[in-house]
């Protein structure tokens, strides 16, 4: 969260980053010769034969009689709105082989890429070509991959491109078998609204379907998922098969699960209502917004966070809260007066929570003694202000992983393992009722679909996806996770497109991958698990002026509806229908204050408030 005006840093952030990862890991390769036994294993790369076999985005492609490289057809796609027009298809391939890909295209930012090879994901694209211009590139496939997706796409608001002659030579794979049925199906701890569920993964599986009661329900890319929706203290039988490009394999053998009776909130904040809204309050410092004092919050806020307890030093762990000094902010209350509005919040059924970090504050726990210090100075501010819980805001370089670091269950980096040991320190010592919310960037969560810290080799940025292991560690004593969905470059969804801030469309995809669960860095043996739809909110800036990708009220009601009912969904389909969903989170109480409320206004008509 940036104190300052329209911010620019983390859009820059992510794409010298992006940058970074894509020249550390040679994702554009020049295309080394084919072998004798090489074949093109691309079907109707020509579009010869129309789009048979080809899947384009939102209906964006056709096949056109002009212009052509060759033959007499090519394929024409065109971007609208947040939908950049991918046209893919997936091949079957052999593991640990090399494969050359390439095609003749002709517009403006064009790419050409391939997924799900088993180690690097590449892409190369032209800025500008008038006419035809050939693409290539290359990559190995995993040790167990079996099949790639390739694709082209334009980007968002460009006019159409046009592809053809593509190929995709290497040695053939095998054709694909139906996967064997999952097998291992358990239900984790259920609540009055879902049930988690978690399987072992069929060998050659792309995907899995999930029956409640012989009913598909929805689908997972990975052996787990969450069940939403159900009824309070109701028996539920579940089944999942398993699906690839040969077919669906027979369902599991059935477990049940019964929901619970409801009335209380799991991972503490246990009387949050079931809509809740999420903002934060700048009581240390000023900016163009204006100061608000804790009195005069508007009823609307159900969770207030106060904007930032910052450390005295990077690595000190000694985190400090006071309020905005009177030359900077000449209407701020006294201490006295504000402990008495935090406390009239609460007797109101508000929630208000010491927010730690922000863009300024960078929070390093290196050690265990910066680990113990960090959990008795939160816990002064807690007691000083008589506060309900904690906010992580790690931004910057908070959080990072060592190399060799790789799998997010087990972290083994210090300023990992040292925040996750206190907050549950903290945790222990206020009891249930503790409210923990957190509010990481993209960047740093789902990312991680894609990258996960300095990667298998090596040079990526070692804070890609580097929230996880803390969620991930911390999701029973969670009470909301609401990332920044802003201030982001474009990240990629569970589709394979990259999404782009700014509309409903990134909302979306980037909460149905919170509720969904996704393979961290592509690993199908590392699935981070869905958070239950009560445990998330989206974060969005309150007005234009409180960061890049503010999102207009239309497009916020259309995510909520396609989250939340499974309607105004776009082009993106997501993998459940998720009525519980916790509701919204802003930054900020004062940047909504400036722009007459208009966020605020906006929950409250959605939820009926």
């Amino acid at each position: 969260m940036e104190r300052t005006g329209p911010p620019a840093r983390f859009t820059g952030l992510l794409a010298v980053c992006s940058a970074a990862l894509l020249a550390a890991a040679g994702l554009v390769a020049s295309a080394p010769a084919a072998t004798a036994a090489d074949a093109d294993l691309a079907r109707n790369g020509g579009f010869e034969a129309g789009l048979d076999g080809w899947t384009c985005s939102g209906g964006s492609g056709t096949v056109v009689s002009t212009p052509v490289h060759s033959g007499t057809s090519a394929l024409k796609a065109t971007p609208a709105g947040s939908d950049n027009a991918k046209c893919s298809q997936t091949v079957t391939v052999k593991p640990d082989s090399t494969y050359t890909l390439q095609a003749w295209v002709r517009g403006d930012y064009v790419y050409l890429g391939a997924s799900g090879t088993g180690t690097t994901d590449v892409s190369t694209w032209t800025q500008s070509a008038g006419s035809y211009t050939k693409l290539g590139t290359s990559f190995k496939t995993g040790p167990a991959t079996t099949s790639v997706t390739v694709y082209t796409h334009g980007w968002y608001g460009t006019a159409a491109y046009y592809a053809d002659d593509l190929t995709l030579v290497g040695p053939g794979g095998a054709p694909a078998t139906v996967p064997a049925a999952p097998t291992g199906l358990k239900a984790g701890t259920a609540t009055s609204t879902s049930v988690p569920l978690s399987w072992t993964a069929s060998a050659g599986a792309t995907g899995y379907q999930v029956y409640r009661d012989g009913t598909k329900v929805q689908t997972a890319t990975g052996p787990s998922a969450t069940v939403t929706g159900l009824t309070a203290s109701t028996a539920y039988s579940f089944q999942v098969s398993a699906v690839n490009a040969a077919g669906e394999s027979a369902k599991s053998a059935a477990v049940s699960a019964t929901t619970t009776s409801g009335g209380g909130q799991e991972g503490g904040g246990g009387d949050l209502p079931a809509h809740a809204l999420v903002g934060y309050l700048h009581a240390s410092f000023a900016n163009g917004s204006g100061y608000t004092r804790m009195a005069d919050v508007p009823d609307s806020w159900d969770v207030i966070n106060l904007a930032f307890g910052e450390p005295t030093s990077v690595t000190s762990g000694d985190i400090r809260f006071s309020l905005c000094p009177v030359a900077e902010c000449p209407g701020v209350e006294s201490e006295a007066e504000f402990k008495a509005a935090v406390k009239a919040k609460q007797a109101a059924g508000k929630k208000v929570l010491i927010s730690i970090g922000g863009q300024n504050g960078q929070v390093q726990l290196n050690s265990t003694a910066a680990r113990d210090t960090f959990v008795s100075s939160v816990s002064k501010i807690i007691d000083t202000y008589g506060l309900d819980g904690l906010d992580i805001d790690f931004e910057g370089h908070s959080l990072s992983l060592n190399t060799g670091d790789t799998d997010f269950r087990n972290p083994t980096s210090p300023v990992v393992v040292n925040l996750i040991s206190a907050v549950k320190t903290l945790k222990a010592k206020y009891g249930d009722d503790f409210v923990l919310t957190m509010a990481p960037e993209t960047f740093f969560v789902q990312l991680g679909y894609q990258y996960y810290g300095s990667g298998p080799w090596g040079g990526q940025d070692p804070r890609a996806g580097a929230y996880l292991p803390v969620i991930h560690a911390l999701r029973d004593d969670l009470t909301l996770l609401h990332v920044q969905d802003y201030n982001s470059g474009s990240i990629m969804g569970l589709d394979n497109q990259y999404h782009s801030m700014g509309g409903a469309d990134f909302h979306i995809a980037m909460t149905d991958m919170l509720l969904t669960g996704f393979p961290v860095a592509g690993d199908q043996t590392k699935v981070f698990p869905a958070l239950r739809p009560d445990q998330v909110a989206i974060g969005l800036p309150a007005s234009t002026q409180a960061g890049n990708g503010h999102t207009s009220p239309a497009e916020v009601t259309k995510a909520l509806n396609c989250l939340t009912k499974k309607t105004d969904c776009g082009g993106y389909q997501t993998h459940g229908t998720y009525p519980g969903l916790r509701g919204l989170m802003a930054w900020s109480i004062n940047w909504d204050r400036f722009n007459n409320g208009e966020f605020a206004k906006n929950f409250d008509a959605y939820f009926g408030n």
